[in-house]
């Protein structure tokens, strides 16, 4: 057992889920070991192991590194650091009301956008595709009113995703049309090559397959397959299944 949860355990305080004895504060991102400065250096390395804990688990058991990062929180609430990993964390473990509440605590905290995809699809599967599109639009200004447009204000990655995300809700609504017309634009391009092309033309293949669009669903398909690198989609199985149709 680790010494520290027995100590806290003798002294009757929260436990909080048990650290394996391999987590070392120093695994934790510098960057997140400074945002641990304003607490106390006993206090930060125990929220620090667990946000390796959170960090580590995300995929494999969300639901465990989840009580990792809760418990993080209830030892330091007011660093943003700690409310994005409780976020994320509810987020992989599709609590969605808790990711889109810290998420929107981070937002409030830093100013910063790069969580509104993740908030705006937390909408979505709240089966809110109206606020998500509402949230969207106030990142990007896309109104439809006449307002400016700032989504060149955000990081490319950021804008992208919210696309992604904002196809998804008009299909969450039945707009299949408005679903693929939301993924179009320059970087829609099958000899672009940025991190986030295979997403972007795997979406764009999604949406054209529930429009009824099947030629060219199958056709980014394949270019989705082949902007995969890491073999992250199924992208190549699609466009086999929807040729075999």
């Amino acid at each position: 057992m680790d010494d520290d949860f027995d100590r806290r355990s003798r002294r009757g305080e929260p436990l909080g889920p048990e650290l394996p004895d391999d987590i070392e504060f120093s695994d934790l991102d510098p960057d997140a070991r400074r945002e641990l400065r304003s607490l106390a250096k006993s206090v930060a390395e125990l929220v620090g192991r667990h946000l390796v804990a959170a960090g580590r688990l995300i995929d494999e058991d969300p639901e465990l590194a989840l009580e990792h990062a809760r418990f993080a929180r209830t030892r330091a609430a007011r660093v943003a650091i700690v409310r994005e990993a409780a976020g994320l964390a509810a987020y992989h473990a599709g609590e969605w009301a808790e990711a889109l509440g810290e998420l929107r605590a981070v937002r409030r905290m830093t100013g910063g956008q790069a969580h509104l995809p993740v908030m705006a699809d937390c909408e979505r599967a709240l089966g809110r595709p109206e606020r998500a599109l509402d949230l969207i639009a106030e990142a990007t200004g896309a109104t439809g009113t006449g307002g400016a447009d700032k989504s060149g204000d955000l990081p490319k990655d950021v804008a992208v995703e919210l696309r992604i995300v904002s196809a998804g809700a008009r299909r969450d609504l039945g707009q299949l049309d408005a679903a693929v017309v939301a993924l179009q634009g320059p970087d829609l391009d099958p000899a672009v090559r940025e991190p986030w092309s295979a997403r972007l033309f795997y979406a764009y293949a999604d949406n054209l397959a529930a429009a009824g669009r099947t030629d060219e669903a199958i056709r980014w398909f394949l270019n989705a397959a082949e902007a995969d690198l890491d073999e992250e989609t199924d992208a190549a199985e699609r466009a086999f299944e929807l040729g075999a149709e």
